[in-house]
């Protein structure tokens, strides 16, 4: 029979001097969140008889997630990520706030600060032999009136599958870019096509993956922020047609209405009018804000982010 002391109520006292109950310091909140995570972590242990070398290998497990810092990558991959943008859906439901363009999770590759740029930009640094993309669209409001002077705020991957910043052989802020849209709520970028990438087949996400069976592999995608006073903030991507994990996102991140129809020109003499070679690429996406209904949601949710 197995040994289940969670309710015993010496336990539960203990736990609740773990979590700093016994003192009138620090943070009630923390407290709070401590003492639910201990007394539900020790329920697991009991009724799923995790044994002593289990729970050890789940700590060296966290110690090297963390010394690879792939903390951000697990909880997309896990869902744990998606599962908050669904949580703030029903929030939004329940408020009566619905329409314009869908949320999806940010990922853990942001880095704050990329060149502004008004109208249209270019992203690329040139160093990267992939297929020319141009990328445009208007950012318009609940009626479709276009919004003039929001900021688009993107960045995607290279041929390679790597972001600038992490990737340390790319320059400062390639493939990343601010855009604030002209008086017709219209952005143009000039990029490159990006591709798809995996989680590193070496690291703790796709250890914990292989485990489930599943693999961990992404959509070619670009990401956006999109902001404008008076407007909520909006996170979220697309993901290009045609890819082969377009709809088996390992993260979850692809939902209906966030799918960018992607086009290929192969015509030589069309692409050389465009300054590309041989053939290029071209997205049209337009982005539906919200009016916000307080001060608060045209701002971008707090969390750390990396800033070069």
């Amino acid at each position: 029979m197995t040994i289940k002391l969670s309710s015993n109520e010496s336990v539960q006292k203990f736990f609740q001097e773990v979590s700093g109950f016994n003192n009138d310091q620090g943070s009630q909140r923390m407290k709070k969140l401590v003492n639910r995570i201990l007394v539900d972590s020790i329920k697991i242990i009991e009724d799923l008889e995790v044994t002593t070398e289990e729970f050890w290998k789940a700590v060296d497990y966290f110690n090297r997630m963390g010394a690879r810092g792939e903390a951000g990558l697990l909880v997309a991959g896990l869902g744990l990520e998606h599962y908050l943008d669904l949580l703030l859906d029903a929030q939004d439901e329940q408020a009566g706030l619905t329409g314009g363009t869908p949320r999806t999770i940010e990922g853990p590759l942001y880095v704050a600060g990329a060149p502004l740029s008004e109208g249209e930009t270019r992203m690329d640094d040139g160093t990267d032999a992939g297929t020319v993309m141009f990328l445009q669209g208007q950012v318009k409001d609940a009626d479709g009136k276009p919004i003039a002077g929001a900021v688009v705020d993107l960045w995607h991957a290279n041929t390679k599958g790597t972001y600038s910043y992490f990737d340390t052989t790319q320059s400062d802020y390639n493939l990343r870019r601010r855009i604030v849209t002209d008086a017709e709520g219209r952005y143009r970028a000039r990029s490159i096509v990006p591709s798809g990438y995996g989680c590193p087949p070496d690291g703790t996400t796709q250890e914990v993956l292989n485990h489930l069976g599943r693999h961990g592999n992404r959509p070619a995608h670009i990401h956006f922020f999109i902001s404008a006073p008076g407007y909520r903030h909006l996170t979220t991507q697309i993901n290009l047609s045609g890819d082969e994990y377009l709809w088996d996102d390992f993260a979850y991140a692809t939902r209906d209405g966030l799918v960018g129809e992607i086009r290929f020109t192969e015509d030589a003499a069309a692409a050389a009018a465009r300054g590309a070679v041989d053939r290029f690429a071209e997205i049209d996406f337009d982005f539906q804000l919200q009016s916000a209904p307080s001060q608060e949601q045209e701002n971008i949710r707090d969390r750390v982010r990396a800033e070069a």
